[in-house]
């Protein structure tokens, strides 16, 4: 079987991606041309020396360049482009339903108003979904080193656009900024109708984990891969069928584990935790969903039916209505039977 030929299947094979930062689909192509089209200058020449540049050591060193380059989305058609542009990819990864991550504070915090990212983005999902037929939720995620009285503030103004949300989060640099203290926004946002995710358990310990389900009440935690260094916290996510949305090309890029080869997804995976794969920020960390699954598959040996089971997991952690998630999962195990991706097969799928 050729490499080809798995990353076909695996392509094809329907996914829900929830774990998806919008401005983290920002490719070097898109952010030059935005950065032209609105007279602002970068400090690279081109799309390969802005890719060049993609070198992180660790979460902090990511965030400073994501950071920077958001500063071409200016407008709401820059907000509506970038959210149809990844739709469009997502197309090609075989992702048929997306949850968005998006941060407003990063744009809201340089002077673009709450109005125009929301609005903006929303139009653009809107239209890609028209053009893939891919059905998107839109998550507001607080950054938790602006702390909880800014996260307050944003939640209270996106309250207004409450119909365009379909859950809260909590991202950006974990050390030093532990999910307790984002206990009250959280609990403000479940008391309009808004469930919570987090990062956590990615650079953060394990008791992040727990302050997320504990005092956040979040219905499913983000990355959460050093959960297994605490057996008893395994057996709770294992338990309570709590869903953990990894991203390991992320974590490789990012120091967390030092290849994939020494990614902890299978183990997570056989142990019974409901694990998801994902992306993360696709344009910094050199693949969308699918070349995450394949290069994961690939790397630990996943079985056919372990892939299978990732697909079925992204469905069943989303927060589409039942019915959808069953009808998701029926036409996962129609292509796992079409391609092979059956309980007996050994190894990544092979092509029909």
């Amino acid at each position: 079987m050729t490499a080809s030929g798995r990353n076909s299947v695996l392509a094809g094979l329907p996914k829900a991606e929830l774990h998806l930062h919008l401005e983290g689909t920002l490719e070097p192509e898109l952010m030059m041309a935005l950065a032209a089209r609105n007279g602002i200058t970068l400090p690279y020449p081109d799309a390969d020396a802005v890719r060049a540049a993609y070198v992180f050591d660790d979460l902090q060193s990511f965030l400073d360049i994501y950071y920077a380059g958001c500063a071409v989305l200016q407008t709401g058609d820059d907000f509506a482009e970038l959210a149809r542009s990844y739709l469009l990819r997502a197309s090609d990864q075989g992702v048929t339903h997306a949850e968005v991550f998006f941060d407003p504070q990063t744009h809201t915090e340089r002077g673009i108003p709450f109005p125009t990212v929301v609005e903006g983005i929303t139009r653009g999902l809107e239209a890609g979904g028209g053009q893939t037929g891919i059905t998107s939720g839109l998550i507001l995620c607080f950054l938790r080193h602006l702390g909880p009285d800014a996260a307050l503030a944003t939640l209270e103004e996106a309250l207004s656009y409450r119909h365009l949300l379909i859950a809260v989060g909590l991202d950006s640099t974990e050390l030093g900024h532990p999910p307790s203290d984002f206990r009250e926004v959280f609990a403000r946002a479940a008391g309009a109708g808004l469930p919570g995710v987090a990062h956590a358990g990615e650079e953060g310990p394990p008791e992040f984990i727990r302050q997320a389900l504990d005092d956040l009440h979040v219905r499913r935690i983000d990355h959460g891969v050093r959960c297994s260094e605490d057996d008893a916290l395994v057996e709770r996510l294992r338990r309570g069928r709590v869903p953990l949305t990894v991203c390991p090309l992320s974590n490789v890029r990012l120091g967390v584990f030092p290849d994939l080869a020494h990614h902890n997804l299978a183990e997570l995976l056989r142990a019974g935790l409901m694990v998801t794969v994902n992306s993360d920020d696709p344009a910094y960390f050199g693949g969308y969903v699918a070349d995450n699954l394949a290069a994961v598959a690939g790397a630990l040996d996943l079985t056919g039916a372990e892939v299978a089971q990732l697909a079925r997991n992204s469905f069943t952690a989303s927060f589409l209505p039942g019915p959808e998630v069953a009808a998701w999962i029926a036409a996962v195990d129609r292509y796992a039977a079409d391609h092979g991706l059956t309980p007996n097969s050994e190894g990544p799928p092979t092509p029909p």
